[in-house]
């Protein structure tokens, strides 16, 4: 399956980047607004965003149902884009398919992903809630024959389950897992995985990216060393697959170029970027509505990007979905207080550019 992802992307991939996991641009009438959409892409491209994850939890999961029909839809917009860019710049770009559900539903959405030119797929195990290791480890390599596997630790607060450290390992030694996405908001379920990994034989074949949003830079910072059978393997999260970077992306480039300074440099870690993680932690606890069990995290990043002009609205495919009360008063909190978090200036700079048909 190697053949599926050029050499260039591989690259990017192991050394690690900055990947938003999109958001869904909606009008008033919760219809897909193409124009935004496309803008949102071209900001994270432009933005230095090395990969860009589509049909994510970000995008919304509803964009599966029959009434909604837009997964193909933005595959295809997506893609577009990609080869836009690709075209015009030459950089690789890792281009990462969400697939959700039962074995069916996930083999159609990974040949659909396959059939849009993407590397990999974000496989979601949601839909196992009480299955039994060896049953999904089953369906994952039925869908890894497919296409490559980019594994997602997602948090049970939205839809995830716990994975214990055993199926991990057996996760990982999946000839056809090339990254993992550690996302529980957990500590020691985040280092469930990367104990797993490290024991697995395959450490130096699959790329970890934090998605714990939360804990972004920490996770960035931290050479993991595990004892396995006597000799020190040491681990590092290179990159993150985050909804937390589907906004103030320009920003996040920036924050992942230093800490790559300070792990190539091997110097102690300044207290600013201490002080700089606790930030972006405040900041997501705002954005993510930490408070309210995280129940308007995807209306909390479209409330950001329409305030840069570029959403037109805040709007889900779920009425019901919305920012809880108080959130939007915090959010511009974090705005007012820690402007040096956000990436206004350059989104004010290119917005018409990227808005044009």
């Amino acid at each position: 399956m190697d053949k599926l992802i050029p050499k260039d992307v591989q690259a990017s991939l192991r050394k690690g980047t900055v990947i938003p996991a999109l958001p869904l641009a909606l009008n008033r009438k919760r219809k897909l607004d193409e124009r935004r959409q496309r803008a949102l892409i071209r900001y994270y491209l432009d933005a230095g965003a090395g990969g860009i994850a589509v049909a994510v939890h970000t995008t919304q999961f509803a964009i599966r149902l029959p009434e909604v029909n837009l997964y193909n839809s933005l595959l295809e917009i997506t893609k577009e884009e990609f080869d836009r860019f690709t075209g015009k710049t030459k950089k690789p770009v890792i281009r990462i398919a969400g697939v959700i559900g039962k074995t069916e539903q996930a083999l159609k959405e990974a040949q659909t992903a396959l059939k849009n030119g993407f590397h990999c797929v974000l496989l979601s195990l949601a839909a196992f809630k009480d299955s039994p290791n060896n049953t999904i480890i089953k369906h994952c390599k039925t869908i890894a024959e497919v296409i490559p596997l980019f594994g997602f630790y997602l948090q049970p607060a939205v839809g995830g389950r716990i994975l214990d450290v055993d199926f991990w390992r057996e996760f990982a030694g999946i000839k056809n897992v090339i990254a993992i996405k550690i996302a529980p908001f957990n500590r020691y379920q985040t280092l469930d995985v990367l104990e797993a990994v490290a024991h697995s034989g395959r450490s130096d074949e699959i790329a970890l990216y934090t998605g714990n949003d939360d804990n972004i830079i920490i996770d960035l910072l931290t050479r993991q060393d595990f004892n396995v059978e006597g000799r020190t393997v040491s681990l590092q999260i290179v990159g993150g697959l985050l909804g937390q970077w589907a906004c103030w992306t320009k920003t996040a480039v920036e924050h992942l170029e230093r800490i790559n300074t300070i792990r190539k440099n091997q110097t102690a870690v300044p207290h600013d970027m201490l002080s700089l993680a606790s930030q972006m932690t405040l900041a997501n606890k705002a954005i993510f509505d930490a408070d309210n069990h995280f129940s308007g995290c995807i209306p909390g990043i479209s409330y950001v990007l329409k305030s840069q002009g570029l959403l037109k609205e805040v709007r889900s495919l779920d009425p019901e979905e919305q920012l809880s009360l108080g959130q939007e008063k915090l959010i511009d909190r974090i705005i007012r207080d820690y402007p040096h978090l956000t990436d206004d200036i350059f989104v004010q700079e290119n917005l018409e550019e990227w808005s044009k048909d």
